[in-house]
């Protein structure tokens, strides 16, 4: 691994986005960024390595761009996880409740075999309920997940709590909504 990079310097804060109150964490500067993109996913892949990793997941969409290299570097496979209507072949379809309403995920049905060790990947953990459905879907299946790995982690919102007791990573941790 290379020397050690601030990752913070390449997360832009934007307040009251995307509703009044909400300060958001924008990945774009990180990803135009080719030596802070490369240093995550060699820091992801660093935490991972040892951990017999078959397949890497993520939900559409943002997950996307981390866990794809990331399983290249751990010569795992890419699951993709998407919204209800975008895959082709036979899914099963996993529905949760957010915070205003409910929502679902889909996977296709080989898309994981029985005891396989699977790695979940996406840029931000807040309120983890996105990813506890992924969670939920890969255990429905009989898959073994390993860990949940993220770029960001906003701390204040406890995520990690739906996720237990699922191993959580996080290259970054926000403590408040105000920025620490």
């Amino acid at each position: 691994m290379k020397a050690a990079l601030d990752l913070k310097q390449y997360i832009r804060s934007i307040p009251d986005f995307p509703k009044p109150g909400v300060l958001f964490r924008d990945i774009t500067p990180l990803l135009a960024a080719p030596e802070a993109f490369q240093y995550a996913i060699d820091a992801l892949a660093d935490h991972y390595r040892n951990a017999n990793v078959h397949s890497v997941l993520a939900a559409e969409a943002r997950g996307f761009i981390f866990a794809a290299p990331l399983a290249l570097a751990l010569q795992a496979r890419f699951i993709p996880i998407r919204k209800p209507g975008k895959l082709p072949f036979e899914k099963l379809s996993f529905r949760y409740e957010l915070e205003y309403g409910t929502d679902a995920l889909e996977m296709h049905t080989d898309a994981i075999t029985r005891g396989e060790r699977v790695l979940m990947i996406d840029d931000l953990l807040a309120t983890g309920g996105t990813m506890e459905a992924c969670l939920r879907i890969v255990e429905q299946v009989g898959g073994i997940v390993v860990g949940a790995g993220f770029i960001i982690e906003l701390d204040f919102l406890a995520g990690r709590d739906r996720l237990a007791p699922c191993e959580v990573f996080s290259l970054l941790h926000y403590g408040s909504e105000a920025g620490n």
